[in-house]
């Protein structure tokens, strides 16, 4: 289509919906990929408001002879979800729950709502989705539709299609169907003559093709390739016609609503670790342990174990729930309504194994056994470290990553340990290795080789190699697509397995319903080839040139010193789209907006550092736009699979921006602000005055973008300042107060009540003065804020030279502000790589966390009087993205009588100055509603709100009028009370607990 064309067609979608309608070259970019290793560039995006906006789209792309390609959550593996035509995004708006029968446990949902969130809605009505697919946080169930998903459960609960019970869609033509359970003779079916046409054609071909169809589709659960043809062959039951569109992946029809079966909740539930010596034991295992009836067995492997054990959050459940050092566990589910009876299958299990050859260093036996998992808490954490088992793997900070395309192939349980041990071979020949994990217990592992697709000879590897598994699978009657679908990966697949026949067949299908293959043409049939290097992310003609940057990117391999290992370590995986949980991503929670989330920002920086955006592109306006939502609260640093670091990115566009089109007054007076503080509180009466007067709000609103809604933190005269650079017992331990400027310049009795408090503790408290003798010391956070990379190392240059005598000898930095006192743990290296720099950034520790690390090991004398009152904590985000807040929550129960009571919040949205923003106050509301301020709201008066961070104070004073304050102060209100009180409690004798 001309570009003529399509600026007309972008008109007319505008004019004819009121939903989005993105057709410049960064809207378009973001849509480009989804989880698997492809790219193809949109004509355009809709992102419409209602269904009926939605088939309104498709009529009007439809007439211009422009193919379309639902969207869910963007998250297939195998290509599903790229075309170059227009993209309708069902994800934003088309998500509702529209009908719930409790007592039939059937719902009707619109394609868009994502399980995890279905889920939530279900949970109080004691009914559930079981298809619990890994990114139930995302997957839309019309893309799981789409797929026929399955989840880790299935031997229990089937796929997606077993628990589809109709599906309402519209035909490339508009024609809206019903699509469900008929009779052959389709008596008495209320449809149209084109309806009725449709079917009466489909049931044919199924009695047409009944032996053909027994004979070729393999005998597996686990099979998911192809359309569902054997939905339509004579049976004793109704026919499904919802099930043909199961797996279709958006290639016959339009989805408008989904019917599906629930069902009961899990209630009680045990698991038995099963260990294995050899990966072929455990696989061959597989086939005996299912015929205890367990709802699900999922493998872990070596690989698994070992990466699992480096991470922190994972660590602690390895070491309880691993026993010695297995080569492969199988982690066997039973879950029925007794718990008595699942006791008593988690017994079974261990005879079983017994009866296998299996026990603890037996002599005459095989090495391994059963760890029994019956406290809720630990299978909580077992499950989230198998769902995170893939995206784990990918963090590989390398140019070669594990890859899907054999990813999901489903053998019959018997051949399983041959298949996995030939297929390992395979990987040998070819020159790499491969990552095994998943459900044994359907024959279905995720397998993916170590492959780098930017390389001629690992893109003729992967051909070859997809080559012979699938051959190998057919050998063995199994299924090449047992879980993820077909896209552009397998299609061209199938007539090897199904013959010529079957795929003959599909094509009738496909032609039957779209002639004109207007939905999503080039999946399941007509597929181009799985190795057209045209086609992915990293084309033949991919390149980054070298560009000087910022910041120390040197962990990761490629151009800007590594920044673009960096930014390509995102996989597209889509955890960030998550809308509970954790704290990425706030702005994607506020927005829905692809453009606001961590993968989007990724996808756009690849595209402009590859040249893919035009010249200039990462300091452009456009580029602006995509990250001004982007608060740098580091939750991806901690919370993406895959580590994607945007704040420090952001941090890099910043600069390049600032280089290139200087700064904007908003800019500098943000970044200036260490600065100018002295001299502001000198003049606190003439610099608060802004706060006071509508016209200046006006003004500098219009004039340096900060909003008039918004109050400024208002400046004092009587700063923090300390008289000696030491307070506290001679004798005592040491301990260096970093005083920041926020905390010295607004908030002086945060650090005046940590003084008091490391000092009744026991504590030598220094606040030395500068090294160079001049102003108050800063961490150059506010400077990186605005992108003055150059600026922020001098401060911490000041920082480290004031500092270094302290850290060299063992002296802990303790502050009270996250982002400050944080930035030493985290960009301070990314500015300086010396030894000096490296051991401040070691020794640098929040006040809690030198607390609970002084009370555990029996050092912290602190006689904490009660307080009987309730407490709220909000978490600031770089204490939950440096794994620091555990510890506010620890120490404030060690204080008697407070009862303390966690926020489930993301980001409070202030963040710094982004809250102050004319363009982005509205956003930072809208983050603060999502969970913090209705909390805050319900509070009694007698409630202390706490929260760490100055920007979540002032957000809450803004947004719920309640005043929140820094856990020095909740320990200095009990320091208080102690006096006061005949039972002082002394927390050096009680343990820390989380």
């Amino acid at each position: 289509m001309s570009n003529k064309a399509l600026m007309t067609l972008e008109e007319r979608l505008a004019r004819e919906t009121s939903g989005e309608v993105l057709f410049d070259s960064f809207s378009r970019g973001r849509y480009a990929t989804d989880a698997s290793f492809y790219q193809i560039m949109p004509a355009g995006v809709v992102v419409p408001r209602s269904i009926d906006e939605a088939l309104r789209a498709l009529a009007i792309c439809r007439d211009a002879g422009r193919i379309v390609t639902p969207r869910g959550g963007g998250t297939s593996q195998c290509g599903q979800t790229v075309n170059d035509g227009i993209v309708i995004d069902f994800s934003k708006h088309l998500n509702r729950l529209v009908r719930l029968d409790v007592d039939n446990r059937t719902c009707v949902v619109e394609p868009g709502i994502v399980l995890d969130d279905l889920n939530r809605q279900l949970k109080k009505h004691g009914l559930w989705f079981p298809v619990d697919v890994s990114t139930a946080s995302r997957a839309t169930i019309g893309g799981m539709a789409g797929n026929n998903s399955c989840g880790g459960r299935s031997l229990r609960y089937g796929t997606m299609r077993d628990n589809t019970l109709s599906m309402d869609a519209a035909l490339a033509d508009g024609t809206l169907l019903h699509f469900g359970e008929v009779p052959r003779d389709l008596a008495a079916v209320n449809l149209g003559h084109t309806g009725l046409d449709l079917f009466r054609d489909m049931l044919d071909l199924g009695e047409r093709e009944a032996a053909e169809i027994a004979e070729k589709f393999p005998q597996v659960q686990r099979r998911v390739g192809g359309y569902n043809l054997d939905a339509l062959v004579p049976r004793n039951a109704a026919n499904n016609m919802a099930h043909l569109l199961v797996g279709s992946e958006g290639t016959l029809a339009f989805t408008t609503q989904v019917e599906l079966k629930l069902w009961p909740v899990i209630r009680n539930k045990v698991l038995g670790v099963c260990h294995f010596g050899s990966f072929y034991e455990a696989m061959d295992a597989a086939q005996h342990l299912v015929k205890l009836r367990p709802i699900a067995v999922e493998l872990v492997d070596r690989t698994m174990l070992s990466l699992g054990r480096e991470i922190a959050m994972f660590k602690p459940i390895i070491g309880t729930a691993v026993r010695g050092d297995p080569d492969a566990v199988l982690i066997v589910e039973f879950a029925e309504e007794d718990q008595a009876e699942n006791l008593q299958r988690l017994k079974q299990l261990g005879e079983l194994m017994g009866d296998l050859g299996f026990g603890w260093n037996h002599p005459q036996r095989k090495w391994g056994g059963v760890v029994e998992i019956t406290e809720p808490g630990l299978q909580t954490g077992i499950a989230e470290f198998r769902a995170a088992g893939l995206n784990v793997m990918m963090s590989m900070k390398q140019e070669g990553k594990p890859v899907s395309f054999v990813e999901d192939c489903a053998v019959p349980l018997p051949h399983l340990a041959d298949y996995t041990e030939r297929l390992n071979g395979i990987f040998a020949k070819h020159g790499t290795r491969g990552t095994m994990y998943a459900h044994a217990s359907e024959g279905c592992l995720h397998v993916r080789p170590v492959l780098n697709l930017k390389l001629e000879k690992d893109v003729k590897a992967m051909r070859a190699i997809a080559e012979e598994t699938f051959a190998m699978v057919r050998e063995y009657k199994g299924s090449h697509s047992g879980e993820h679908g077909d896209g552009i990966v397998r299609s061209e697949f199938h007539e090897t397995m199904f013959g010529p026949r079957i795929i003959a067949d599909f094509r009738e299908v496909k032609e039957r319903f779209d002639p004109r293959h207007v939905l999503n043409p080039g999946k399941i049939v007509d597929a181009p080839r799985m190795d057209d290097r045209a086609l992915f992310r990293y084309p033949p003609d991919y390149r980054v040139g070298e560009f000087k940057t910022a910041l120390d990117w040197s962990a990761y391999p490629g151009a800007g010193g590594g920044f673009q290992g960096a930014v390509e370590m995102c996989n597209n995986n889509g955890a960030c789209r998550k809308l509970e949980g954790g704290v990425m991503c706030p702005s994607y929670r506020a927005t829905r907006d692809e453009k606001d989330v961590t993968r989007g920002r990724a996808n756009t920086l690849r595209l402009a550092i590859s040249g893919q955006l035009g010249p200039d592109a990462l300091a452009s306006d456009e580029m602006a736009d995509t990250l001004k939502l982007c608060v740098s609260c580091k939750a991806c640093r901690h919370e993406c699979p895959t580590g994607v670091d945007m704040a420090k990115m952001k941090i890099e566009v910043l600069a390049a921006r600032a280089a290139k089109q200087g700064l904007s007054l908003r800019d500098r007076l943000v970044g200036y602000l260490p600065r100018y503080a002295a001299l502001a509180s000198h003049l606190a009466p003439l610099a608060n005055w802004r706060n006071n007067s509508p016209l200046l709000r006006r003004l500098f609103e219009r004039f340096a973008g900060i909003s008039a809604q918004r109050a400024l933190p208002a400046w004092r005269r009587d700063v923090f300042k300390s008289d000696a650079e030491a307070t506290g017992p001679a004798d005592g331990r040491e301990v260096v107060l970093f005083a920041d400027t926020f905390n010295r310049a607004y908030e002086r009795e945060n650090l005046d009540d940590a003084v008091r408090v490391l000092v009744a503790g026991g504590y030598r408290v220094h606040i030395p003065r500068p090294a160079d003798g001049s102003r108050p010391l800063c961490c150059g956070r506010t400077f990186l804020s605005a992108g003055l990379v150059d600026n922020a190392r001098a401060e911490l240059d000041r920082l480290v030279a004031t500092y270094a005598p302290f850290a060299l000898r063992g002296v802990p930095i303790v502050g009270l502000e996250p982002s400050c006192l944080l930035t030493l743990r985290d960009e301070l290296l990314s500015l300086r790589a010396d030894d000096v720099a490296n051991s401040i950034s070691a020794h640098a520790l929040l006040f809690e966390e030198f607390l609970v690390r002084e009370a555990e090991a029996g050092r912290l004398q602190l006689a904490l009087g009660p307080l009987d009152r309730k407490a709220l904590v909000h978490g600031h985000c770089h204490q939950k993205s440096f794994g620091a807040f555990k510890p506010v929550e620890q120490i404030l129960r060690l204080v008697p009588k407070l009862n303390v009571e966690t926020i489930e919040s993301s980001c409070c949205g202030m963040a710094g100055a982004f809250g102050y923003g004319a363009d982005t106050y509205q956003a930072s509301i809208a983050m603060a509603e999502l969970s913090l301020l209705p909390v805050v709201r319900r509070a009694d008066e007698t409630t202390l709100v706490v929260a760490d961070g100055t920007s979540c104070r002032h957000q809450i004073k803004d947004g719920a009028d309640r005043s929140a304050v820094h856990v020095a102060r909740v320990l200095a209100m009990s320091l208080d009370s102690a006096q006061s009180s005949a039972y002082p409690s002394s927390i050096a004798k009680e343990p820390i607990h989380g």
